[in-house]
C-alpha cells in the first residue's frame, strides 16, 4: 500500500490566486512558483482534498507519517511552513484554520475539484474467501438482509453481533444472540478488542478479521 497520499485526478484547482498542480506537485502564486517541502505539499494535499471536514491531528499524524512516531510539533512546523507559503496568519485565516484541541481544516474558496480514489477500510472480515469492509463506527452481523455482513444461517440471529471500528481500534460486543459469539474460541460477554487475524464465530459461521495498523496489516496470510 502506498505510504505516501494517493494520486488524485484533478481539473485545475484555484484559490484566491493560487493555482495547485497536484499531478507535478507544484503550487503558484499567479505565475510564480511557492516552494513547499514534500511533506508539507502532502498536507496541503490532504487538507484541500478534504475541504468540506475539519481533519483530526491524530489522521493527519497517520496519513503524514504512517508507521513512524513523531511529536505533535512536526505538524505544527508544517502548518507554520503552508502559513508562511501562503502569506495566512493563524489569527486571521483564509486558507488554514485551526481547530482547537482536534486538528485544522482547509478553509479557502476552492474552484475546480480533486477527486481522491476511496481509500482502503481499516477494517474486514474475511468469510468464504470473500472480503466484508466495516466501516468506521458501528458494523451489525446477523442474519438481517439490512446488516454490514448478513449470514442467512438459522444458528446466526438476526442481530447477533456488533463490530465498532474507531481507527486502529476494533472491538466486538454479542448482542444477546441464541448462540453466541466467540473470539479466539473463546465466549465473550462484553465489548472485546479484535486484532490482525482473529477468529471471530458468531453461531455456526467462522470468519477472520483484518486490522490495519498505520495503513498495512499488520500480519500476513
Amino acid at each position: 500500500m502506498p505510504r505516501a497520499p494517493s494520486p488524485c485526478k484533478i481539473v485545475p484547482l484555484e484559490f484566491d490566486g493560487h493555482r495547485l498542480d497536484l499531478g507535478t506537485r507544484q503550487l503558484f502564486r499567479g505565475s510564480t512558483e511557492v516552494h513547499l517541502s514534500p511533506k508539507a505539499f502532502d498536507l496541503l494535499q490532504i487538507l484541500v482534498a478534504n475541504p468540506t471536514r475539519a481533519l483530526s491531528k491524530t489522521e493527519l499524524h497517520d496519513r503524514l507519517w504512517p508507521d513512524t512516531f513523531v511529536t505533535e510539533a512536526n505538524l505544527a512546523s508544517l502548518v507554520a511552513e503552508l502559513r508562511r507559503a501562503l502569506a495566512d496568519q493563524a489569527a486571521a485565516p483564509k486558507f488554514i484554520r485551526t481547530v482547537r484541541r482536534y486538528g485544522y481544516a482547509f478553509c479557502g474558496q476552492l474552484t475546480g475539484e480533486v477527486e481522491t480514489p476511496p481509500r482502503r477500510p481499516t477494517c474486514w472480515i474475511v468469510w468464504r474467501g470473500h472480503e466484508i469492509p466495516m466501516h468506521e463506527g458501528e458494523n451489525i452481523l446477523g442474519r438481517d438482509p439490512a446488516a454490514e455482513a448478513s449470514f442467512d444461517l438459522p444458528s446466526v440471529s438476526r442481530r447477533h453481533a456488533r463490530i465498532t471500528v474507531a481507527g486502529d481500534s476494533v472491538t466486538v460486543e454479542d448482542l444477546g444472540s441464541k448462540n453466541g459469539t466467540l473470539v479466539r474460541t473463546e465466549r465473550i460477554t462484553g465489548p472485546t478488542p479484535i486484532t490482525d487475524l482473529d477468529e471471530l464465530q458468531i453461531g455456526s459461521v467462522r470468519i477472520v478479521v483484518r486490522v490495519l495498523r498505520g495503513g498495512e496489516p499488520t500480519q500476513t496470510v
